[in-house]
Protein backbone atom coordinates (compact mmCIF):
# COMPACT_ATOMS: atom_id res chain seq x y z
CA UNK A 1 0.00 0.00 0.00
CA UNK A 2 1.37 3.44 -0.92
CA UNK A 3 2.07 6.09 1.70
CA UNK A 4 -0.53 8.27 -0.01
CA UNK A 5 -3.19 5.64 0.64
CA UNK A 6 -2.10 5.26 4.25
CA UNK A 7 -2.52 8.96 4.97
CA UNK A 8 -5.97 9.01 3.38
CA UNK A 9 -7.13 6.29 5.78
CA UNK A 10 -9.15 7.22 8.82
CA UNK A 11 -9.56 10.95 9.39
CA UNK A 12 -6.21 12.73 9.31
CA UNK A 13 -7.83 16.10 9.96
CA UNK A 14 -8.54 14.86 13.51
CA UNK A 15 -4.79 14.35 13.95
CA UNK A 16 -3.97 17.65 12.26
CA UNK A 17 -6.29 19.54 14.60
CA UNK A 18 -4.54 18.09 17.63
CA UNK A 19 -1.00 18.94 16.48
CA UNK A 20 -1.88 22.36 15.02
CA UNK A 21 -0.38 24.18 18.06
CA UNK A 22 3.02 22.72 17.12
CA UNK A 23 2.55 24.07 13.59
CA UNK A 24 2.13 27.49 15.18
CA UNK A 25 5.42 27.03 17.02
CA UNK A 26 7.12 26.09 13.75
CA UNK A 27 5.94 29.33 12.17
CA UNK A 28 6.92 31.29 15.31
CA UNK A 29 10.44 29.87 14.98
CA UNK A 30 10.54 30.82 11.31
CA UNK A 31 9.42 34.36 12.05
CA UNK A 32 12.30 34.77 14.50
CA UNK A 33 14.69 34.14 11.57
CA UNK A 34 12.82 35.69 8.66
CA UNK A 35 10.32 38.55 8.23
CA UNK A 36 7.24 36.79 6.87
CA UNK A 37 5.39 39.50 4.91
CA UNK A 38 6.10 38.76 1.26
CA UNK A 39 8.44 35.83 1.98
CA UNK A 40 8.15 32.77 -0.29
CA UNK A 41 7.47 29.77 1.96
CA UNK A 42 6.77 26.15 1.09
CA UNK A 43 5.15 23.77 3.57
CA UNK A 44 6.32 20.23 2.69
CA UNK A 45 4.20 17.20 3.59
CA UNK A 46 1.69 19.81 4.67
CA UNK A 47 -1.17 17.47 5.53
CA UNK A 48 -4.25 19.59 6.03
CA UNK A 49 -2.14 22.74 5.95
CA UNK A 50 -1.89 24.12 9.49
CA UNK A 51 1.66 25.47 9.07
CA UNK A 52 0.92 26.77 5.57
CA UNK A 53 -2.17 28.63 6.75
CA UNK A 54 -0.38 30.05 9.79
CA UNK A 55 2.43 31.41 7.62
CA UNK A 56 -0.01 32.84 5.07
CA UNK A 57 -1.95 34.58 7.85
CA UNK A 58 1.27 36.41 8.73
CA UNK A 59 1.77 37.68 5.19
CA UNK A 60 3.94 35.01 3.58
CA UNK A 61 3.41 33.82 0.02
CA UNK A 62 2.87 30.13 0.72
CA UNK A 63 2.81 26.90 -1.28
CA UNK A 64 1.52 23.78 0.47
CA UNK A 65 2.73 20.41 -0.84
CA UNK A 66 1.43 16.97 0.06
CA UNK A 67 1.51 13.57 -1.63
CA UNK A 68 -2.06 12.69 -0.63
CA UNK A 69 -4.79 14.31 -2.75
CA UNK A 70 -7.41 13.78 -0.05
CA UNK A 71 -5.40 15.86 2.42
CA UNK A 72 -4.87 18.65 -0.09
CA UNK A 73 -8.64 18.63 -0.69
CA UNK A 74 -9.24 19.05 3.05
CA UNK A 75 -6.67 21.85 3.22
CA UNK A 76 -8.37 23.71 0.36
CA UNK A 77 -11.62 23.80 2.36
CA UNK A 78 -10.12 25.42 5.44
CA UNK A 79 -10.52 29.08 6.35
CA UNK A 80 -7.85 31.18 4.67
CA UNK A 81 -6.98 28.46 2.16
CA UNK A 82 -7.38 30.80 -0.81
CA UNK A 83 -4.20 32.58 0.31
CA UNK A 84 -2.15 29.38 -0.25
CA UNK A 85 -1.15 27.68 -3.51
CA UNK A 86 -1.79 23.96 -3.02
CA UNK A 87 0.26 21.36 -4.87
CA UNK A 88 -0.08 17.56 -4.87
CA UNK A 89 3.41 16.03 -5.04
CA UNK A 90 5.99 13.97 -3.22
CA UNK A 91 7.71 16.19 -0.64
CA UNK A 92 11.07 14.81 -1.83
CA UNK A 93 10.28 15.35 -5.51
CA UNK A 94 8.04 18.40 -5.67
CA UNK A 95 8.69 19.49 -9.26
CA UNK A 96 8.81 23.08 -8.00
CA UNK A 97 11.46 25.47 -9.37
CA UNK A 98 14.98 25.40 -7.96
CA UNK A 99 16.04 28.07 -5.43
CA UNK A 100 12.60 29.64 -5.33
CA UNK A 101 11.82 29.76 -1.62
CA UNK A 102 13.00 31.85 1.30
CA UNK A 103 11.90 29.15 3.71
CA UNK A 104 10.78 25.53 4.00
CA UNK A 105 8.55 24.48 6.89
CA UNK A 106 6.98 21.19 7.90
CA UNK A 107 4.91 20.10 10.88
CA UNK A 108 5.43 16.40 11.63
CA UNK A 109 5.54 15.82 7.88
CA UNK A 110 8.97 15.46 6.28
CA UNK A 111 9.98 13.11 9.10
CA UNK A 112 8.03 10.37 7.29
CA UNK A 113 9.99 10.81 4.03
CA UNK A 114 13.31 9.19 3.08
CA UNK A 115 15.81 11.52 4.82
CA UNK A 116 18.50 11.71 2.15
CA UNK A 117 16.05 12.42 -0.67
CA UNK A 118 14.18 14.91 1.47
CA UNK A 119 17.20 16.95 2.53
CA UNK A 120 18.43 17.10 -1.07
CA UNK A 121 15.08 18.42 -2.21
CA UNK A 122 14.86 21.01 0.55
CA UNK A 123 18.33 22.28 -0.33
CA UNK A 124 17.34 22.48 -4.00
CA UNK A 125 14.21 24.49 -3.25
CA UNK A 126 15.77 27.07 -0.94
CA UNK A 127 17.40 30.29 -2.00
CA UNK A 128 20.93 30.92 -0.70
CA UNK A 129 20.77 31.47 3.09
CA UNK A 130 17.18 30.20 3.15
CA UNK A 131 15.60 28.93 6.37
CA UNK A 132 14.38 25.44 7.24
CA UNK A 133 12.06 24.88 10.21
CA UNK A 134 10.34 21.59 11.02
CA UNK A 135 8.99 19.60 13.94
CA UNK A 136 9.69 15.99 14.81
CA UNK A 137 8.65 13.52 17.48
CA UNK A 138 11.34 12.35 19.91
CA UNK A 139 11.73 8.69 20.79
CA UNK A 140 10.35 8.12 24.28
CA UNK A 141 10.82 5.22 26.69
CA UNK A 142 7.05 5.02 27.08
CA UNK A 143 4.65 5.69 24.20
CA UNK A 144 0.98 4.74 24.67
CA UNK A 145 0.41 5.10 20.91
CA UNK A 146 3.23 2.69 20.03
CA UNK A 147 3.90 0.31 22.93
CA UNK A 148 0.68 -1.73 22.46
CA UNK A 149 1.55 -2.32 18.79
CA UNK A 150 4.97 -3.67 19.77
CA UNK A 151 3.43 -5.81 22.50
CA UNK A 152 1.07 -7.50 20.02
CA UNK A 153 2.93 -7.40 16.68
CA UNK A 154 6.54 -7.12 17.78
CA UNK A 155 9.04 -4.32 17.07
CA UNK A 156 9.25 -2.79 13.59
CA UNK A 157 12.15 -3.70 11.29
CA UNK A 158 15.43 -2.07 12.27
CA UNK A 159 16.34 -1.33 8.64
CA UNK A 160 15.45 1.91 6.89
CA UNK A 161 14.49 5.01 8.86
CA UNK A 162 11.91 6.02 11.45
CA UNK A 163 10.31 9.44 12.07
CA UNK A 164 11.67 9.71 15.61
CA UNK A 165 15.26 9.65 14.34
CA UNK A 166 14.83 13.32 13.45
CA UNK A 167 14.26 13.99 17.16
CA UNK A 168 17.83 12.94 17.92
CA UNK A 169 20.18 15.95 17.95
CA UNK A 170 23.19 14.19 16.48
CA UNK A 171 21.16 12.51 13.74
CA UNK A 172 19.49 15.76 12.69
CA UNK A 173 22.80 17.62 12.65
CA UNK A 174 24.49 14.91 10.58
CA UNK A 175 21.69 14.76 8.02
CA UNK A 176 21.54 18.53 7.61
CA UNK A 177 25.30 19.21 7.69
CA UNK A 178 25.96 19.00 3.92
CA UNK A 179 23.64 21.93 3.24
CA UNK A 180 22.82 23.66 6.54
CA UNK A 181 24.45 25.35 9.49
CA UNK A 182 23.41 27.42 12.51
CA UNK A 183 21.15 24.58 13.64
CA UNK A 184 18.92 25.29 16.64
CA UNK A 185 16.79 22.64 18.35
CA UNK A 186 14.03 23.52 20.81
CA UNK A 187 12.34 20.84 22.90
CA UNK A 188 8.69 20.64 23.88
CA UNK A 189 6.07 18.21 25.14
CA UNK A 190 2.73 17.80 23.42
CA UNK A 191 -0.27 16.87 25.54
CA UNK A 192 -2.58 14.27 24.04
CA UNK A 193 -5.97 14.39 25.76
CA UNK A 194 -9.20 12.43 25.26
CA UNK A 195 -12.44 12.58 27.18
CA UNK A 196 -12.29 8.87 28.00
CA UNK A 197 -10.55 5.60 27.19
CA UNK A 198 -13.34 4.89 24.72
CA UNK A 199 -12.73 8.22 22.96
CA UNK A 200 -9.00 7.50 22.73
CA UNK A 201 -9.74 4.06 21.26
CA UNK A 202 -12.05 5.64 18.66
CA UNK A 203 -9.27 8.03 17.70
CA UNK A 204 -6.85 5.14 17.19
CA UNK A 205 -9.20 2.74 15.42
CA UNK A 206 -11.10 5.22 13.23
CA UNK A 207 -9.13 8.45 12.85
CA UNK A 208 -5.33 8.22 13.19
CA UNK A 209 -4.22 6.98 9.73
CA UNK A 210 -1.21 4.96 10.88
CA UNK A 211 -3.25 3.19 13.54
CA UNK A 212 -6.23 2.66 11.26
CA UNK A 213 -3.93 0.94 8.77
CA UNK A 214 -2.35 -1.14 11.53
CA UNK A 215 -5.78 -2.42 12.56
CA UNK A 216 -6.75 -2.99 8.94
CA UNK A 217 -3.77 -5.15 8.00
CA UNK A 218 -4.03 -7.67 10.88
CA UNK A 219 -6.50 -10.51 11.35
CA UNK A 220 -9.55 -10.26 13.67
CA UNK A 221 -7.82 -12.02 16.57
CA UNK A 222 -4.91 -9.57 16.42
CA UNK A 223 -7.35 -6.67 16.19
CA UNK A 224 -8.95 -7.83 19.43
CA UNK A 225 -5.53 -8.16 21.08
CA UNK A 226 -4.52 -4.70 19.90
CA UNK A 227 -7.73 -3.19 21.24
CA UNK A 228 -7.25 -4.89 24.60
CA UNK A 229 -3.61 -3.82 24.82
CA UNK A 230 -4.44 -0.20 23.94
CA UNK A 231 -7.28 -0.20 26.46
CA UNK A 232 -4.96 -1.48 29.20
CA UNK A 233 -2.20 1.00 28.35
CA UNK A 234 -4.50 4.00 28.03
CA UNK A 235 -6.21 3.02 31.27
CA UNK A 236 -2.93 3.76 33.01
CA UNK A 237 -3.23 7.40 31.94
CA UNK A 238 -6.70 8.20 33.28
CA UNK A 239 -6.69 11.36 35.37
CA UNK A 240 -9.03 11.95 38.36
CA UNK A 241 -11.38 13.88 36.08
CA UNK A 242 -11.77 10.81 33.89
CA UNK A 243 -9.88 12.18 30.90
CA UNK A 244 -7.04 10.20 29.34
CA UNK A 245 -3.92 12.32 28.99
CA UNK A 246 -0.21 11.92 28.46
CA UNK A 247 2.60 13.94 26.93
CA UNK A 248 4.88 13.19 24.00
CA UNK A 249 8.27 14.88 23.50
CA UNK A 250 9.05 16.69 20.27
CA UNK A 251 11.55 19.12 18.81
CA UNK A 252 11.37 22.16 16.56
CA UNK A 253 14.49 22.29 14.41
CA UNK A 254 15.68 25.49 12.72
CA UNK A 255 18.59 25.61 10.26
CA UNK A 256 20.06 28.10 7.80
CA UNK A 257 21.13 27.01 4.33
CA UNK A 258 24.71 27.57 3.26
CA UNK A 259 26.12 27.31 -0.24
CA UNK A 260 29.57 25.92 0.44
CA UNK A 261 28.46 22.92 -1.63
Amino acid sequence: MSSSTIWSSGRYDAVGERIAPIAGQVVDALERRLPLPGAAVVDLACGTGSAALAAAARGAQVTGVDYTPELIALARRRAGADAVTWHTADAADTGLPTRTFDAVVSNMGIIFVDPARQVDEIARLLKPTGVLVFSAWVRNASNPFFDPVVAVLGPPPTTGFSPEQWGDTETSAARLAPYFGDIDITYGRHRWEFESVAAALRFLSAESPVHVETFRRVDPAQQDRLTAEFEKTLGGHVEPSGVVAFTAPYVVVTALAHRAW
